[in-house]
């Protein structure tokens, strides 16, 4: 047991060096890109027919470096109520393709792409961590977003190693909102 506290110290560590991180980035002259404030929201268990907590209030950060390429590298670490209504913690990067942007409504975009990550949760591993990655959207504009990820029912059961609890998922969606704070600052 004081083995699996310190390893969740040591991930609550992490997340919080992570966060602190990400603050400093836009505060560097060679790194250009976008710092967003997360706000961890929704899920959906799609064909449930168990009662899971949907509101996975949370919060986090993600920052999207800035290229000159449709290839946007991200890096991310949220902290949120998972289905269970536990804290769960997830520190990663993805790598997203901008698929559509417009100069109107503000700067209208359209991302796709995959997120890799580390993450914590007390049903999974006793809470050590586990790898993961998933596909992602992004649609936005240049002040808020919205990133909606997908797990499906074959993930969830090798995310667990075993058949879901619940056999009637086919699987979740996550909503997350994002306000781009470096804009905010400009």
């Amino acid at each position: 047991m004081e083995l699996q506290g310190s390893i969740l110290m040591k991930i609550q560590y992490t997340t919080r060096l992570a966060l602190l991180i990400l603050l400093a980035l836009p505060l560097s002259p060679a790194l250009a890109g976008d710092l967003s404030t997360v706000f961890n929201g929704k899920s959906y268990h799609v064909g449930a027919s168990q009662d899971w907590n949907e509101n996975n209030y949370g919060l986090g950060l993600e920052y999207t470096f800035e290229r000159e390429s449709r290839w946007k590298p991200r890096v991310m670490a949220n902290g949120f109520r998972d289905s269970n209504e536990d804290m769960s913690y997830m520190l990663g990067g993805g790598l997203h393709r901008n698929l559509y942007t417009t100069d109107r409504m503000n700067g209208f975009y359209f991302d796709a792409g995959i997120d890799a990550f580390v993450m914590t949760r007390t049903d999974v591993n006793d809470n050590k961590p586990f790898p993961g990655a998933l596909p992602s959207l992004t649609v936005g504009n240049r002040y808020v977003g919205v990133n909606l990820t997908y797990m499906p029912k074959v993930a969830v059961e090798k995310m667990y190693d075993s058949k879901m609890v619940d056999e009637s998922i086919s699987g979740i969606v996550f909503l997350q909102f994002k306000i781009n704070v470096s804009q905010l600052m400009d």
